[in-house]
């Protein structure tokens, strides 16, 4: 449905007042300073001037899109991308050599606590050899030890059958005693 009479005023005030204030900030920015930088004026859009064309809608208005504004020369762009570019390294580099440096922090403490631990094996390798050393001068002590436990036990046998064969004869002194 086509807007007509005071509908179609309305709507082609209120679509004219942005492309009026457009025009005056371009304008204004345009007159103020020559001397921005290239961004603040790519930041603006220019403003094309609205063409009016009639629809088979019945007067329906269109408008032309705003048109980017001319860049700013290719030198400058390009030696703003180097710099930006040179940070982007810069910060790469440091990161990575950041990670060098603590890689390297944490082999040299790595290797302390490993020659930390060679020293603590080396002090049990030389405890337990003065251990062998003092069980190697007690093993002939160790071995009389052992011959005195098999001579016991032998004679502990020998009290055993002494033991019963004195209560053989007291049985029959007995049987005997008895008669």
């Amino acid at each position: 449905m086509a807007a007509t009479g005071d509908d179609a005023a309305a709507m082609d005030s209120i679509s004219r007042a942005p492309a009026a204030q457009l025009a005056a900030l371009n304008a204004a920015a345009a007159s103020s300073s020559q001397a921005e930088a290239p961004e603040d004026v790519a930041e603006i859009p220019a403003v094309v001037p609205k063409k009016t064309s009639t629809n088979s809608d019945g007067g329906v208005e269109t408008a032309e899109e705003a048109v980017e504004p001319a860049e700013p020369d290719i030198n400058e762009l390009c030696a703003d991308m180097f710099e930006k570019m040179a940070i982007v390294l810069q910060g790469e580099l440091t990161g990575t050599s950041e990670d060098y440096r603590l890689l390297e922090n944490m082999n040299k403490l790595t290797s302390l606590k490993y020659m930390e631990m060679k020293d603590i094996s080396i002090n049990i390798s030389r405890n337990l050899q003065d251990l062998n050393n003092k069980y190697a001068s007690l093993q002939p002590y160790l071995d009389q030890i052992n011959q005195i436990e098999e001579q016991v036990s032998s004679l502990e046998q020998g009290a055993y059958k002494l033991d019963a064969y004195s209560k053989k004869l007291e049985a029959r002194f007995k049987k005997l005693e008895k008669r």
